[in-house]
């Protein structure tokens, strides 16, 4: 058995402050091994760290299911909606004002008038919901003036966005101080974790990842997770109006001081999670069958709170010899921490797939937003120039996902331990492993592990059908033309996109 460490003691370098949530318990369970304690899979010890550093939920493969298309997306949003008998939750980005979204809210209208004990979470953004006339919060705003209690809608908004900014900065470029960028679609008991939006594009030709689990404990997880965070959000009146959440003893996010809004917020979040961690710690002891496990990662660096982010980097660091590990990003803007883990401390043969620049959601977008894509081509150009120096660049790869009429937008890691022809590991979510991803948005991914061969050859699969479309990408990332005024100012926005 091993003992835990402290989480300060378990990471030598975190990044920027680390998470003070995890406790520290008496030792570890014996996860990632079957009933008579015998590896479930070899190698899956040297992943056992995990368990140290977040809450762990013991499945059985049989219950996670990986959906591929966009479309098979939208139709299990649209059939888990229309069956849904206790609740509904909803965290995204936005929710579009298409076709395809209208009928996906008269199924949430249909669903409550059929069901008066369900209800329905649904957590977007601020700025990006209430952006334009017709927009996110008029979508919703008819079904919390028709169904009452039934449906908590809440926006949330950064503590960044305050004083003389938030009166001046115009829409659109309010959002470049912080969003809300959880993906997690919540049916009952099962669990939709993606990074994908809820609009008509998402739902169609913009390729992104998303994996369905099927099981209580985690999807109660969630749901808890989801509320405590609309507890300091704002929360969307029959009349329109948006005010504080009636759980809420603090101030508005852009009134008071920052300070105490963060901290307020921060202790919610972490007192939730030391309880989740406790609680968890007895689940795992009690497995018996289990044969994958499951570790909620967030990130909240707004509010102090760097999860995900410190666990990404242990893992990144932690690669073993003769490894392999896949990374994609559509936004290819790795932490300078990332990529010097990348560089000096993973032992793992890297693949790094990333959007190719006509597969990029920002190609061609007017104004500074135009230049977005050159921005990500002269980042990665800048590592893999890093990489020659260092002598490592035999070591990573890079490609660019490219189909036509389509954009680009998965994200996460597979993992491979050595001798292994299908993952071990997975990272799924909304993170981009980016400057914005851990300073700027609230994020949320999975780590699963699993030793069930069903379900590796299930995310084998995926990453075979997304490299699939992609070519090597070393040459075009180091001759393809960048404007020089988008060299000037990549270095001073870097954070922002």
């Amino acid at each position: 058995m091993l003992f835990l460490r402290r989480l300060f003691s378990a990471f030598a370098e975190p990044l920027n402050q680390p998470t003070d949530f995890i406790g520290c318990l008496q030792q570890t369970p014996q996860i990632f091994t079957n009933g008579s304690g015998v590896a479930a899979a070899a190698g899956l010890e040297s992943l056992s760290w995990l368990f140290d550093v977040a809450p762990c939920f013991p499945l059985r493969g049989e219950q996670i299911h990986v959906i591929n298309e966009p479309k098979h997306f939208y139709d299990t949003l649209m059939q888990r909606s229309a069956t849904a008998r206790e609740r509904i939750v909803l965290a995204s980005l936005y929710l579009g004002t298409g076709q395809m979204e209208t009928n996906f809210v008269q199924t949430l209208r249909k669903s409550l008038q059929q069901q008066s004990s369900l209800r329905v979470n649904v957590l977007l953004d601020f700025a990006r919901g209430t952006r334009g006339e017709t927009n996110s919060k008029t979508m919703l705003l008819p079904l919390v003036q028709d169904f009452g209690e039934q449906v908590q809608f809440s926006l949330y908004h950064t503590p960044n966005l305050r004083g003389m900014t938030k009166r001046l900065v115009p829409a659109r470029w309010n959002e470049l101080l912080g969003l809300q960028h959880m993906k997690v679609y919540l049916f009952d008991d099962a669990v939709l974790i993606s990074g994908a939006n809820l609009s008509n594009d998402y739902f169609t030709n913009r390729q992104d990842r998303y994996i369905l689990i099927e099981d209580k404990p985690l999807a109660d997880f969630y749901a808890e997770f989801i509320c405590r965070v609309q507890e300091f959000s704002l929360s969307v009146q029959k009349n329109s109006d948006v005010g504080l959440h009636r759980n809420w003893r603090g101030a508005l996010p852009y009134e008071g001081t920052k300070e105490d809004f963060t901290r307020t917020a921060k202790k919610s979040i972490t007192d939730f999670m030391q309880q989740v961690y406790q609680r968890q710690q007895k689940a795992c002891n009690e497995s018996k069958d289990a044969d994958s496990w499951i570790f909620p990662l967030v990130e909240m660096g707004q509010i102090g709170i760097h999860h995900d982010s410190v666990v990404t980097k242990r893992l990144l660091s932690s690669c073993i010899e003769d490894s392999r590990l896949k990374l994609a990003t559509g936004y290819f803007n790795l932490t300078q921490e990332y990529m010097d883990t990348l560089t000096h401390k993973c032992l793992a043969q890297c693949s790094i797939l990333m959007a190719h620049p006509n597969a990029n959601g920002f190609q061609g977008a007017k104004g500074p937003a135009g230049g977005i894509p050159a921005a990500y081509t002269l980042i990665a150009k800048s590592f893999y120039e890093s990489l020659v120096n260092r002598k490592q660049e035999h070591r990573v790869n890079f490609f660019e996902y490219e189909k036509q009429g389509w954009t680009y937008h998965a994200k996460g890691l597979w993992y491979y331990l050595p001798q292994s022809k299908l993952p071990n590991l997975t990272l799924i979510g909304s993170s981009n492993f980016g400057e914005r991803s851990v300073n700027r948005d609230l994020e949320t991914q999975i780590c699963l592990v699993t030793a069930n061969q069903m379900l590796r050859q299930s995310l084998q699969n995926e990453n075979e059908r997304l490299f699939s479309l992609s070519s090597t990408a070393e040459k075009q990332i180091t001759t393809r033309p960048v404007p020089r005024w988008v060299q000037a100012v990549v270095g001073l926005f870097r954070t922002f996109f």
